[in-house]
Order: structure tokens, then C-alpha cells, then sequence
């Protein structure tokens, strides 16, 4: 039995598609990473019960430090995008966490600018504030271990393709380390192998960008509709191991909006902007290398996107009528869809 309703909300769902086309179906994802990371803190004394833990968000991540700071009797202090909804505020302000959201913007790259600014501000008046660091701190990888061993224990993880969008790169980066790593190990080695040189399990990682994501290399391509908030970004993020990824592919809102409408409408799965562009993404690569398991995360649920997405449902293009082009530069990248192999390139 749960001891929070986080920990209920932080265990995902592993539902079969299609042959070898499964999805990792979360309520809230970063609920995960967000648990492991303050009980981390607590177990080696770096914070104590009772201190207030700091962050920016543009969503899902508030709502995740929140829970975790409520399971384990911390304070909770977020610097939100502008894209915070009323629902989440409500839920914010009942949780007792403090909301500093930012003003309206037209452009996410200058929101999430002027977020990370005030979050300076804010530690130089509180410097007894933890600043949890989401974007940089990898002790956001430990929540993943638990996932990826179930992973494996559905899938087997060899001869297994993770698609997710990148983000922070706590969550594919640490599925594919963990389950890369011989034998279930810790998957501490840059390239997943274990701490004893066995060799690591065959699973290969793709990567889900929006454009104007400089964390692959794509910030000179705009998509005119908007950033897909929490896949990409307008500054380096140090959680990300680009040398963990085997190929991108970016993909633009119109895309995404239809893979979220195909993936409701064929599989009943009411999930994220995100996911939907992920789902293209695991389709495509499913249709490739068909002898392959092919998993893709979905990070949310899909009522953020009730009016920006599913209300738009009869603007979608069919999926069949949708490709990505392959491309072997960045200088390529053109909308709606590009891939490119990125080999486990450093950055």
C-alpha cells in the first residue's frame, strides 16, 4: 500500500500498442525524479525537514516538487513559466507552495530567461533556500532506476528503442543508462556499461526536440506556432548527456497535435503535446526496424492541452501523410519533421 498519493502518481502504466510498440504511460513523470531527489537530500543531510525547496517550472516539475516537498514535510517555493495554468496554481496554493509566475511573454526562450534570473534574486535574499536545480542537478536520474527495471522485466531491454522527449534529459538519460547497464546494474558508466566492464544491453535512444531547442543544435529553425514546453530549450541544460542519444528527430506543434489526435483517437490515450510528438517519433521507428521493442514515454495526461490541442482535433493531418526528413546536419533541419542520427555524440 502507498504511503502518499505521489507515490501512486509516480508509477507509470506499460501498455502493449501494437507489436513491439508499447507506451510508458505517466499521470505526472517528474513526480518520479522529484521523490528520489528530496528523499536523496534528506538521507545525506544536505537539507532537513521543514526547509524550503526552490525551483523553477513550467509546469509538470511544480507539481512534482510540490507533492515531494508535502510527502516529506518541506517547504516549496516555484518560479513559473507563464504557461502555469489556473488548475495548477489552484493545486499549488492548496499544497502550500509559493507561486511566483512569470508575466505574460510572447517568447518561452526570454520567460525561461527571466525565470532562472529570479531565481538568483531570490537566493541572494534566502540563501538558506536549496535550489533544487532540476535542470542540472543529476540526482534527478535515481527515480528512474525503479522504471527501467520494469522496463526490463516487460521487455527484456535488448533490442529495445527508448523514444522521449528531452527535456531537462533526466528521464531518457537515465532510462538509458539503467537499462543499458549489464545485468540490471547501476548504469553508471557514461555508455550504461556496469562498474565490472559486462556488456551493456541493446537498447538505443531517441530523442524528441522541438524547434528552437538549442540543446541539439536547432535554435536558428522557429516553429511559428510555439516552443513545446518541456522537451526542449533556450539554454544548456548540464543533465543532458548528449552521448547517451542515438538519433533526434525535431518535430513541430502540427506534427505533435497529430500524433496526440491519432494517439487518442486509435489507442484511447488522452496524453501531452509531448507525447504525441513522440509517438510519431516511436512510429517511425517502429516502421524501420520493425524486429525491434520500441518504447515511448508519455509524461502527462492531456488535459493541459484540451484547448490548444484536442479542440483542434479536425485540423489534424492524417499521420500516414506525415515523414520526417532524414538529414546528416543541423543546417538541414527544415518544418514540420526532421531526423538525423546523432551517433552518441559528445556535445
Amino acid at each position: 500500500m502507498d504511503q502518499h498519493i505521489a507515490e501512486s502518481i509516480g508509477r507509470p502504466d506499460l501498455i502493449r500498442l501494437d507489436d513491439r510498440l508499447v507506451c510508458l504511460r505517466f499521470e505526472t513523470m517528474k513526480v518520479v525524479s522529484a521523490l528520489a531527489a528530496v528523499r536523496h537530500l534528506l538521507d545525506t543531510g544536505v537539507v532537513r525537514r521543514g526547509d524550503t525547496l526552490l525551483d523553477s517550472s513550467s509546469g509538470i516539475y511544480a507539481y512534482a516538487l510540490a507533492l515531494a516537498c508535502h510527502r516529506y514535510g518541506m517547504r516549496c517555493h516555484i518560479v513559473g513559466s507563464a504557461t502555469v495554468d489556473h488548475t495548477l496554481r489552484t493545486q499549488l496554493a492548496v499544497l502550500g507552495a509559493t507561486l511566483e509566475q512569470m508575466e505574460p511573454c510572447s517568447d518561452l526562450k526570454l520567460d525561461q530567461k527571466r525565470r532562472v534570473e529570479r531565481i538568483h534574486e531570490i537566493l541572494a535574499e534566502r540563501p538558506e533556500y536549496h535550489w533544487m536545480r532540476q535542470y542540472h542537478d543529476d540526482i534527478h536520474y535515481l527515480g528512474y532506476r525503479a522504471i527501467a527495471d520494469r522496463i526490463r522485466e516487460a521487455t527484456g531491454a535488448d533490442g529495445l528503442t527508448v523514444v522521449g522527449g528531452v527535456g531537462s534529459g533526466a528521464s531518457t538519460g537515465a532510462l538509458a543508462r539503467y537499462l543499458r547497464a549489464a545485468d540490471g546494474g547501476t548504469g553508471d558508466c557514461p555508455d550504461g556499461r556496469s562498474a565490472d566492464g559486462g556488456r551493456p544491453a541493446d537498447v538505443e535512444l531517441v530523442g524528441v526536440q522541438p524547434y528552437g531547442s538549442v540543446t541539439f543544435g536547432a535554435e536558428h529553425v522557429s516553429d511559428p506556432e510555439i516552443i513545446i514546453a518541456g522537451i526542449g530549450s533556450s539554454i544548456p541544460f548540464g543533465n543532458v548527456s548528449h552521448e547517451l542519444y542515438d538519433t533526434l528527430h525535431w518535430i513541430s506543434f502540427d506534427a505533435a497535435l497529430a500524433g496526440s489526435v491519432d494517439l487518442l483517437r486509435r489507442h484511447a490515450v488522452f496524453a501531452g503535446l509531448s507525447t504525441g510528438a513522440g509517438y510519431l517519433a516511436a512510429r517511425h521507428e517502429h516502421e524501420r526496424s520493425p524486429g525491434r521493442t520500441v518504447l515511448f514515454v508519455a509524461a502527462d495526461t492531456g488535459h493541459r492541452y484540451v484547448d490548444t490541442v484536442y479542440a483542434r482535433h479536425r485540423e489534424a493531418a492524417p499521420i500516414a501523410d506525415l515523414a520526417p526528413r532524414d538529414v546528416t546536419d543541423r543546417t538541414q533541419l527544415t518544418l514540420p519533421w526532421s531526423r538525423m542520427r546523432w551517433n552518441r555524440a559528445r556535445a
